[in-house]
Parts: C-alpha cells; sequence; structure tokens
C-alpha cells in the first residue's frame, strides 16, 4: 500500500489542501496517474462490478436458503410453533422462519437488511429473471434493480413481468425515484389489488422507531403512519411551529416543528387519556458527572455526551444525584475493563458507607451486597438479578439486533432444564424473536463467559461474538522476547 498526495485537490494555502490517495495494485494504473476520463471508465467499472457481485451474492443467499426448509421448523400443534399474526421471522415461502437470523449472523448485518437481501433475491429469482440477468451481467445497477423487486415483490409475476417488460429497455435513463414512481404506476394500473394488499400489510407491521443521529445527543423519531394521516400531522405540527415564529421565537422553523412535536406527544392537551411516565434509562460514569472525563453516556441505549448527560440529570431533578420524582436510581459498579460488577441503591451505598460489612468488618467486604446477585434455585430471576442482567446487557444480545431490554426476556444460556442454572453469569437478554430461535431452531449454538461476553454460532458454523455494552476489549498481549540463547541460523 502506497500513500501519495493527489495534484489539483483542495484550496491553496488552506489546510485540506492535501489529500491522501490509498491505493494498492491490482494490475492498473494508480487513479492520481490516470486522466479524468479514464477514472470516469473506472468507476462505472466498479459499478458494473458491484452489479455482479450483488447478483451472485443473491444466488448464494438462495442456495443457503434452499438448505434451511421451513419442514424443519416446529409444526403447528408442537411446542414453539409460530403463533398466527406473529409478524417477526418471516422468511420466504419454503424458507425456514429462523432463515433471516442465520443470513444476518452469516453477513454480520442486522435482519431487517438480511431479510431485505432475501426479499430481493427471491424476487429476481422468481419474479423478474430479465432484472436478474442485466444484474448479473453488470447492465443494470444494484440500486435500480432493488426498486424494481422492492415495487414488484407483492404482484403476481405476470404483472411483473409486465412492468419489467415496459421499464427494463429504460431504467438506466431514470433516476432510481422515478424508476420507482413508474414501477408503481405500471402495478396499480395492471393490478390495483396488488396495491391494496401491500397498503395492508404495511399497516400491520407498521411502527415507531427511534434511530441515532450522527449528531451527538440528537436522535430521530420515525412512525410509519398512513399517507393521509401522515400530511395531516405534518401540517398540525407546521401550523403550530408558524404560530411560535410569528410570536417571535428566533428559532429555526425546522427546530420549531421538532420542539411542537415533542411537546404534542408528551404534553398532550385536554386529550382525556391518562398520566403517563415515560421510563428513561440514562447511563454515565461518575467521572463523567463530576466533569473529570467526557466519557459518553446513554440514553435508553443512544449515545448522548457526557454534558448533555449532566443538564438532563438537572432537569429531572437528580444534580445531586438524589432519586427523581416517580423515578428510581441505582448506581452500576464496574470494572477497570468496564465489567459490570454490582448493581446498587443509594441505600446499599449508604449502608454499606456507614456500616461496612457486617461479617467481615476488618477483612474487606465482599458480602453479596456489593457483588453480583446470587444465584437462586427457581427458574424465574430474582428482582435484583433482573436489574443486574438487564443494566449488564442494556439491549438483546443476540449480535445486530437492537432491541431494548424493556422488550426483551431473560434467558437462561444453558437452558434450566438441561442444569442451567439461574446465574446472571448464565442469563442473558434477548428479544422474543431470538429467544424462540435459541430454544427451537436446530442447529444453533450459544455460550457465555461469567462476565457476559457471549458467543453465537449459526448451524452453517459462523461465529459472532457480542460484549456487554461498555466492556472494554482486553489489551493485546505483548510479544514475547527472544530468547537470549537462540541458535545460530545453521
Amino acid at each position: 500500500m502506497e500513500t501519495t498526495a493527489a495534484p489539483g485537490l483542495g484550496m491553496p494555502g488552506s489546510s485540506r489542501s492535501r489529500v491522501d490517495v490509498f491505493w494498492i495494485g491490482d494490475g492498473h494504473a494508480r487513479p492520481d496517474s490516470m486522466s479524468p476520463e479514464r477514472v470516469a471508465a473506472r468507476l462505472q467499472d466498479v459499478q458494473r462490478r458491484r452489479a455482479r457481485d450483488t447478483a451472485e451474492e443473491a444466488e448464494l443467499i438462495l442456495a443457503l436458503a434452499g438448505a434451511r426448509p421451513a419442514s424443519a421448523d416446529p409444526q403447528p400443534g408442537t411446542p414453539g410453533a409460530r403463533r398466527t399474526g406473529w409478524s417477526g421471522g418471516d422468511a420466504g415461502v419454503g424458507i425456514s422462519e429462523f432463515f433471516t437470523a442465520e443470513l444476518a449472523t452469516v453477513l454480520n448485518l442486522g435482519r431487517s437488511t438480511a431479510a431485505k437481501k432475501l426479499d430481493h433475491a427471491l424476487t429476481w429469482h422468481k419474479k423478474l429473471p430479465a432484472t436478474f440477468a442485466a444484474l448479473r451481467a453488470g447492465d443494470l445497477d444494484e440500486r435500480r434493480a432493488q426498486a424494481l423487486a422492492e415495487v414488484l415483490m407483492h404482484t403476481t409475476a405476470d404483472v411483473a413481468g409486465q412492468v419489467e417488460d415496459a421499464l427494463l429497455p429504460e431504467a438506466t435513463g431514470l433516476s432510481v425515484y422515478r424508476l420507482r414512481d413508474r414501477a408503481v404506476e405500471l402495478m396499480v394500473e395492471l393490478d390495483a389489488e396488488a396495491a391494496d394488499v401491500r397498503r395492508e400489510e404495511a399497516a400491520k407491521t407498521a411502527d415507531v422507531h427511534v434511530y441515532p443521529n450522527a449528531t451527538d445527543g440528537r436522535a430521530t423519531l420515525a412512525a410509519d403512519l398512513p399517507t393521509d394521516e401522515a400530511v395531516e400531522c405534518f401540517d398540525v405540527v407546521d401550523q403550530l411551529a408558524k404560530m411560535l415564529k410569528a410570536d417571535g421565537d428566533p428559532r429555526r422553523i425546522g427546530a420549531l416543528r421538532a420542539h411542537v412535536l415533542s411537546l404534542l406527544i408528551r404534553r398532550p392537551a385536554d386529550s382525556g387519556l391518562p398520566h403517563v411516565s415515560a421510563n428513561v434509562t440514562v447511563t454515565a460514569g461518575l467521572d463523567a458527572l463530576g466533569g473529570t472525563r467526557s466519557t459518553p453516556g446513554e440514553v435508553n441505549g443512544l449515545p448522548i455526551t457526557a454534558a448533555h448527560v449532566r443538564e438532563l440529570l438537572a432537569r429531572v431533578g437528580a444534580l445531586g444525584l438524589t432519586t427523581p420524582e416517580g423515578g428510581t436510581l441505582t448506581f452500576a459498579v464496574t470494572g477497570p475493563d468496564g465489567d459490570l460488577l454490582a448493581i446498587l441503591t443509594p441505600a446499599d451505598l449508604t449502608r454499606l458507607a456507614r456500616r461496612g460489612c457486617p461479617t467481615r468488618p476488618y477483612e474487606g467486604c465482599d458480602c453479596l451486597i456489593a457483588g453480583p446477585p446470587p444465584e437462586t434455585d427457581a427458574y424465574e430471576p430474582t428482582a435484583r438479578q433482573r436489574s443486574f442482567v438487564t443494566s449488564r446487557d442494556r439491549r438483546c444480545r443476540f449480535p445486530n439486533c437492537g432491541q431494548r431490554v424493556g422488550w426483551a426476556d431473560l434467558d437462561h444460556v444453558i437452558p434450566h432444564s438441561c442444569g442451567g442454572a439461574t446465574d446472571c453469569a448464565n442469563l442473558c437478554c434477548l428479544c422474543r424473536s431470538h429467544h424462540r430461535l435459541k430454544t427451537f431452531a436446530p442447529g444453533w449454538r450459544f455460550t457465555m463467559t461469567p462476565d457476559g461476553v457471549l458467543q453465537v454460532t449459526t448451524p452453517s458454523g459462523v461465529t459472532r461474538t457480542t460484549r456487554p455494552p461498555g466492556m472494554r476489549l482486553p489489551p493485546a498481549p505483548e510479544p514475547e522476547p527472544p530468547p537470549d540463547d537462540e541458535p545460530p541460523p545453521f
């Protein structure tokens, strides 16, 4: 690998007047030595190669899916059978409901992204063979092929074929969004029933999501609504924001819309609904709260700056680290590598500070109150175990699953029926879908270390490791020095 400054890039005299180009030789000339025309041609080559790789990936996905038949899943009337109306885990007709989880683990992606890749592959294969062939040849880029698949996956193969015949010849001459719009128009014209099916299916899977933004301390709240309701909601928010602007509020109109929406949800006026308290979990280090370090914190799993944590605590009345009104306050004690050692309430801390260990006051405190909660003989975890494990894990521990602990089960990694202890070293948080996978999907392996490091292995032999949030990787071992009496090389 070589590094060089690309000429002619950047503003003269500025700190950004140099752009370094990293290049691994592949038989072609270095980019910075090519003419602009040659660079453009190489970029198109890369795009064609990416299209061919996407087609190959789809073929491999279909091959792996073919090895995971739905007949291996729990059948109706047997333990673990899929309930009617269950919305998670759909893979495809004849494909195991657990396949998308395996694909997500193999590709190291989220399950929804893996499910979308499977949907594309199935649609290209079954309904859009000409699109698939153009993708395989590199004649159609992946984004346009994906746009056609996403529009036409819910219609019949006959209708999809007619839309493909009409649009594929001109697809590369249309923008991705225009191609999508034209596909929708033609599909509705040829099969209005399919559009209604899509709308009904979308209503079943509608939800509200929170996505962290690149900006520290900000997140996006998104709701999937019928178009008429979404337009109406925006209009109400926009009108109220414009009223604030007319009253002299100096903020940008976009910031005012966001402010109005937040107030409408958190402080509904004359709604007639009962009072609701929001459940918010704030995670922060004491050094960050004291201002001695800038270690970031979290609000319900979303990252925020240490200064933002301090502002938030002040707003909820916890500036002196007291329990907020109507809320709870616990302290997470972590080790030097971020591993959770104990969860203590203010009363626990007061007891330890004032009285020390009641059994061994002169030998140092190692009593149960200052460590993980003890094992229980019961199947159900104790309240202290639940608090410890949810504070340690914070979300579903399956690789790439972001489900928060409020929607997760506490699962025995070694099943209780197989002798697994109800102990924090054998409990982890899994969302209901991945809990079902671990219990009923054949061929999966789950193992966990006492400090909560979880390893998940797919039936196809791919292993992923997840560590509790906040736990740092152990330092790499230093190389051993060569022996002094190393023999000569002869």
